[in-house]
């Protein structure tokens, strides 16, 4: 497979997202240099690396959660703006779904996943609990709906966490460590809803841990170290014939327990 293939820089193939020169500081620390980055529609890129690598500032700074020191962001080929209303609509084509749950422990999870729809889209109510529903049901908990978070296990918060963001017809998903809060009988849950996902065709970053879904679900695999891209390839290479030393370093922690 070339590099063209597996970046999505063939011929036709759309960038869904685009990071250029993108540097990022911590007061001294430079948490990302020079990210230089083209996701095309459709694909899923998870991003691995040892922890305090920069994966989960570069997740944050696609929507803007994190600012950037330099460089620029695109999704779908329009620049992420600095703030105001353009950056709240761009971010409601994003997904983000986070290592904690953040639902409102008030509201059910049906009136969870109901919520930005109506206040943000607009869109009616009635037709915003069909959409809620299904998506609930796509996530395997439409059974829930009724209750509140609490009442829910850690796998099951997770999985109204994605059908919140689905919610919102998003263009793209960032999942940031998505199963390192849950216990372990719950990970598969969650991972399994990725994986559908992902078959349906989903551009989605995963910040994640999990290299059974890395090998599983991914078109390509970004590999950071100390702020910086070090190997942007296919899951099997990046497996079985890494082309780093800090990536050999890293898969051989990983893989030898």
């Amino acid at each position: 497979m070339t590099q063209a293939e597996i970046t999505g820089t063939v011929p036709g193939a759309r960038s869904m997202i685009s990071m250029k020169r993108v540097n990022k500081h911590f007061g001294d620390l430079h948490v990302l240099r020079d990210i230089d980055l083209e996701i095309a529609t459709g694909q899923v890129v998870v991003m691995l690396g040892p922890s305090g690598s920069g994966k989960s500032t570069l997740c944050r700074t696609i929507n803007r959660l994190e600012p950037v020191d330099e460089g620029t962001i695109a999704i779908d080929g329009v620049p992420v703006p600095a703030e105001g209303r353009a950056l709240a609509r761009l971010r409601s084509d994003v997904g983000m779904v986070f290592q904690s749950f953040n639902l409102f422990a008030h509201k059910t999870v049906l009136d969870n996943v109901m919520l930005a729809p109506v206040k943000v889209r607009r869109i009616d109510k009635t037709k915003a609990k069909e959409r809620a529903l299904a998506l609930l049901d796509r996530v395997g908990i439409r059974e829930q709906a009724e209750k509140y978070p609490a009442q829910l296990s850690g796998g099951q918060q997770q999985r109204v966490a994605i059908a919140r963001s689905l919610a919102m017809d998003p263009k793209v998903m960032l999942f940031d460590e998505p199963t390192s809060a849950l216990d372990p009988e719950m990970v598969n849950e969650v991972l399994d809803v990725m994986v559908n996902l992902a078959k349906e065709g989903m551009t989605m970053i995963v910040v994640t841990h999990e290299m059974g879904f890395a090998r599983k679900a991914a078109d390509r695999v970004i590999f950071m170290a100390d702020g910086s891209i070090l190997e942007d390839t296919d899951p099997e290479t990046f497996f079985t014939a890494p082309s780093s030393d800090r990536a050999k370093d890293f898969l051989a922690k990983i893989l030898g327990h």
